[in-house]
């Protein structure tokens, strides 16, 4: 549900989101005492609240409904004072329990003159798509080739001398010995020996064996969709070969993303090799070899169309839900207008507002897909004692974030406004143009790594308390929902959404701005903090139980 809020309204001490709240959410710190202005009639608050946190318009009675953004976020579980705090103390998760139907209508598509004609300098594939970067992978296909796979890092990191970590080294030298230290290969090279490639990216895991069958599919499925995503552009892949996961798994989950076999890739199987060094050997023999090949290819100008933009939250605040997330939101509706694709991931977030999503379904075959996917999420959780209310975190709650419903309606504003086309298991592609849903679980990472293997060739990340997350083979762009964060923390955000908050911007201004970042990013002339700071984050979702 779209939901656009004057500026002025942000001069108030507090504000209410939705004409159907029954609460306010405080914008800074308000005294007890306090007399808060609410369409015509006074407020006074019988305690302090805190910034990022809400309180009762209205005397609520236990088992009474809490409302925010236009939808209920919670039960009453113990009386709410009017002017009173809402805390853990006093409410449950709840959430709405009709079901809508598909609308199948048209929506109210933003302007987006500025952008028309606009292109982003990419990487073309040989199958048509486009990346924002252009990488060559190394993978393990079980956790047994962790060690060998961090050798090969070591290798290439001091071969090509692109140690990440190299200003980090030195500062530990110079902490232990009093004085700067250092050597010609602790400096960047003046000039890279792949100026067209944009790294090699490693990737380490712990899965692959000594789980279910299910799992090692899923594993192989989602490392597939990293080998042929179009920000890469070939893989070295190690096995160990007794493990679950086998070589010819993997094979099978390539051949069903890139059937014509485009994307070169080589397998080692280290317990078919003569040796370690063999192996080593052999593997880095493969990544040099990619590299040059790799480096063959340059950037050339490509449609926002080949832009796929996966949207993730963690570390959020109360303020996420105002600022950060409808921007992005915003943002995403307008690459949707302009051809491009979206993928809303983190279902457990999407708690409470499923309604409202499946209404935007084009129809009944993809609604009915998201009640399912949701319906067996639910049921594996209560399996194992679980339950979505469980999902926010003590620092959520801290922000303002006090039930999985509160936070799944401010989660939700990141999808935008636009029809929902398709809806993805996990692993599953994104194949049709628009805004696509993503079965994840709401881990930060676990979820940024689902993103990028369905095919997000960038995503954007926001956050009210601070998150480093980034991904080995896709940019990650930052957004902070709240100013005070941004300064505090610039190494790593990218862009402030804060000043929605302060009333000294509106959303649309903002999504144009992001979206030119966005552009920036994919077309390398801006580098993410994330990616500045090395910063590769991989996890796969272990489904299944170890046995």
């Amino acid at each position: 549900m779209s939901q656009t809020i004057a500026s002025d309204t942000f001069q108030r001490p507090s504000l209410r989101v939705h004409a159907a709240d029954n609460v306010h959410v405080a914008l800074k710190d308000l005294p007890a005492g306090i007399e808060i202005e609410d369409n015509g009639r006074s407020v006074r608050l019988t305690e302090a609240i805190r910034h990022k946190h809400k309180f009762a318009l209205r005397p609520l009675a236990v088992g009474d409904l809490v409302i925010m953004y236009g939808v209920t976020v919670g039960r009453v579980t113990q009386p709410i004072a009017e002017g009173g705090a809402i805390t853990t103390g006093n409410l449950e998760h709840s959430t709405d329990s009709d079901h809508a139907q598909a609308r199948r209508a048209h929506w109210n598509a933003p302007d987006v003159s500025r952008f028309l004609g606009v292109t982003f300098d990419g990487y073309q594939r040989p199958d048509g798509r486009v990346g924002t970067a252009n990488v060559w992978v190394v993978v393990p296909l079980v956790f047994c080739e962790n060690r060998n796979i961090e050798v090969l890092r070591q290798c290439v990191a001091d071969a090509l001398g692109e140690d990440p970590y190299r200003n980090y080294k030195r500062m530990a030298r110079e902490m232990l010995h009093g004085q700067a230290s250092g050597s010609p290969a602790d400096q960047s090279p003046d000039e890279r020996l792949f100026p067209n490639v944009d790294g090699v990216r490693f990737l380490t895991h712990t899965l692959g064996c000594g789980g279910t069958d299910d799992d090692a599919l899923a594993l192989c499925q989602l490392l597939a969709g990293y080998i042929c995503h179009p920000n890469v552009a070939g893989a070295t892949v190690l096995s160990l070969g007794c493990q679950k996961a086998q070589i010819d798994m993997l094979k099978q989950a390539m051949a069903e993303r890139d059937p014509e076999g485009l994307r070169p890739v080589h397998y080692f199987e280290q317990q078919a090799s003569r040796s370690e060094d063999t192996l080593i050997r052999e593997a880095l023999t493969t990544i040099f070899d990619g590299l040059k090949e790799a480096n063959r290819i340059t950037r050339q100008p490509a449609s926002l169309a080949e832009l796929t933009i996966g949207v993730e939250c963690g570390g959020s605040d109360g303020f996420s839900g105002l600022s950060a997330n409808p921007t992005v939101g915003a943002v995403i509706d307008r690459l949707v207008t302009l051809g491009g694709s979206g993928i809303l991931s983190e279902f457990p977030e999407l708690c409470g507002v499923e309604h409202e999503l499946i209404s935007r379904c084009r129809d009944d075959q993809i609604a009915g897909r998201f009640r399912s996917l949701m319906d067996a999420y639910q049921a594996h959780a209560a399996a194992v004692g679980a339950h979505f209310s469980m999902n926010p975190s003590p620092g959520n709650i801290r922000d303002g974030l006090i039930t999985d419903a509160m936070k799944s309606a401010g989660a939700a504003k990141k999808g935008g406004d636009s029809l929902v086309v398709d809806v993805l298991d996990y692993t599953e592609p994104a194949v049709r143009k628009g805004l696509n849903l993503l079965c994840t679980p709401g881990n930060d990472v676990e979820s940024t790594t689902a993103l990028v293997g369905s095919g997000a060739n960038l995503v954007i990340f926001t956050t009210g308390l601070g998150t480093p997350t980034g991904n080995p083979i896709a940019p990650v762009l930052k957004v902070s929902s709240n100013s005070e964060m941004a300064q505090r923390l610039p190494d790593i955000i990218d862009f402030d959404a804060g000043p929605i908050i302060r009333g000294e911007a509106q959303i649309a201004e903002l999504a144009d701005e992001l979206l030119q970042l966005c552009i920036d990013t994919a077309s390398g002339r801006y580098r993410p903090k994330a990616v500045q700071l090395g910063q590769y984050d991989f996890i796969p979702w272990k489904r299944g139980v170890s046995l």
